[in-house]
């Protein structure tokens, strides 16, 4: 806890170019009279599936500026899509949620996904009303080597 910070929020506001995608502030460093020097930026909110190259050019090198090297995961993650899965027996109760939903923490990584790039689909969520739609991630970048399982329950848990 860092009181009494700990209830300041702040904000970032930056201007773009009409129909410029590229964050233009996606690092900057200033100086401060008391902290002195400071570094920070902004990512990207929303990524559709053909700016990947983008994010993975731009983005990963912001993070990289002023030799700050951890090893890094990298995942594009999607709400916006017509994907939707449901329980393959509506006859076993067990294989779905109270809405006939598929159950929380399901995961589809084979047949509808990326024959060769690593993404999979995940219902982190009771549905509580209507069809669920699950969350779509794509794994860009993976320099700590997760195990594909590994990094499907952290992202579950995380949710």
């Amino acid at each position: 806890m860092d009181w009494p910070e700990v209830t300041k929020y702040r904000a970032l506001v930056s201007a773009q170019k009409h129909r410029e995608e590229i964050i233009l502030d996606l690092y900057n460093s200033t100086t401060d009279d008391k902290k002195g020097k400071v570094q920070g930026g902004m990512i990207r909110d929303g990524v559709s599936d053909g700016q990947f190259s983008q994010v993975m050019l731009h983005e990963v090198d912001a993070i990289r500026k002023e030799g700050y090297l951890p090893p890094i995961t990298l995942v594009i993650v999607q709400k916006r899509h017509h994907t939707r899965l449901f329980p393959a027996d509506y006859d076993n109760r067990d294989s779905m949620d109270k809405s006939g939903n598929i159950q929380p923490g399901t995961v589809v990584d084979t047949q509808i996904c990326h024959p060769t790039e690593f993404d999979f689909y995940l219902n982190s969520h009771v549905g509580i009303q209507g069809t669920i739609r699950p969350t779509h991630y794509h794994v860009l970048f993976d320099e700590n080597n997760f195990p594909t399982d590994a990094l499907q329950v952290l992202t579950n848990n995380l949710c």
